[in-house]
């Protein structure tokens, strides 16, 4: 009989982490920890559970049997986390949401706008590239650039993006030539954000070349083009408004990025999520043409 429910939530990270160093820094305990809860596991089964090897912990027939009822055990308590929310749940409270280093800010420069009417909710803005685990509510909304196929998300779309060449304001590129432009310092993301938009344009421009500065963050970028460190390609709802930076050329036809709005299917009807799902639509909405390079918006007044 198993004494102790936690001790499935250790068994469970062990065996997705594979590492007690990894398990350890996941559930912010120590590796004795760790390896006491897994040896109580094991005496309460009557079984193995982990062979122990000399660089990872790797499951038993046991243990593989186990884990299987124990994600399920673990759905169903996340399940039971997201829906004792709305019980209680009025237009206040925390709402976490993620979304990457760009998005992040141009929503932070915007916060008034956004608590129009939603005072009585707390804000939690958390810049990541990585997909925040909405079904264990490491966030109540993300807005990204992809949509995941998962069944339990709910998606919106919120916008696309428009991208074109910045430098530091005052910069005379002349010649904006493809074979011009190549000779010219260029920023871009490193190879394990290769896969950000404008990257692949930027190393189809250098023939394959990688860009000469390369960062990780889209503010890091955005700071060395304004301090004259070269040229790159960056959203134009980040750069148009920093008086450092001035377009190369127009927005970029081959590169965009559309922003999706996403959310737990469990979580879409309480009434804090729903109304800052709502506000953020109206707010795209308004940004429009900063979204696409355009300009400032119109004016809100005159739309109402």
């Amino acid at each position: 009989m198993i004494n102790d429910w936690n001790d499935l939530k250790v068994f469970l990270t062990l065996a997705e982490e594979g590492q007690l160093t990894a398990a350890a820094k996941r559930l912010h305990v120590s590796h004795p920890t760790i390896a006491r809860r897994i040896k109580a596991l094991e005496t309460s089964i009557g079984a193995r559970l982990f062979d122990r090897l000399p660089d990872r912990f790797v499951l038993t027939p046991a243990g593989e049997e186990l884990l299987a009822d124990t994600r399920k055990m673990q759905q169903a308590a996340e399940s039971i986390d997201r829906r004792s929310a709305g019980l209680i749940d009025m237009a206040q409270g925390v709402v976490r949401l993620s979304a990457g280093e760009a998005m992040t800010g141009f929503l932070a420069a915007h916060l008034p706008r956004l608590r129009d009417n939603l005072r009585c909710v707390e804000f939690e803005l958390s810049a990541s590239h990585t997909l925040a685990n909405l079904s264990r509510r490491e966030a109540d909304l993300l807005i990204r650039e992809q949509m995941p196929d998962l069944a339990s998300i709910v998606t919106r779309k919120l916008g696309r993006a428009a991208y074109a060449i910045y430098a530091q304001a005052g910069s005379k590129v002349r010649d904006q030539s493809p074979e011009a432009l190549r000779q010219l310092t260029w920023l871009g993301f490193d190879d394990d954000h290769a896969y950000m938009p404008g990257q692949s344009w930027t190393r189809e421009l250098l023939a394959g070349r990688r860009p000469a500065i390369r960062v990780n963050d889209w503010l890091v970028m955005r700071d060395a083009i304004g301090a004259g460190a070269g040229l790159a390609v960056l959203p134009c709802y980040l750069a148009d408004s920093d008086r450092r930076l001035q377009r190369v050329g127009g927005i970029l036809p081959d590169v965009t990025a559309d922003q999706w709005l996403l959310v737990h299917r469990d979580l879409r009807t309480l009434p804090r999520i729903r109304a800052v799902m709502d506000q953020l639509v109206a707010f795209f909405q308004e940004q429009k043409s900063v979204l696409a390079g355009q300009g400032q918006p119109a004016d809100r007044s005159a739309a109402e």
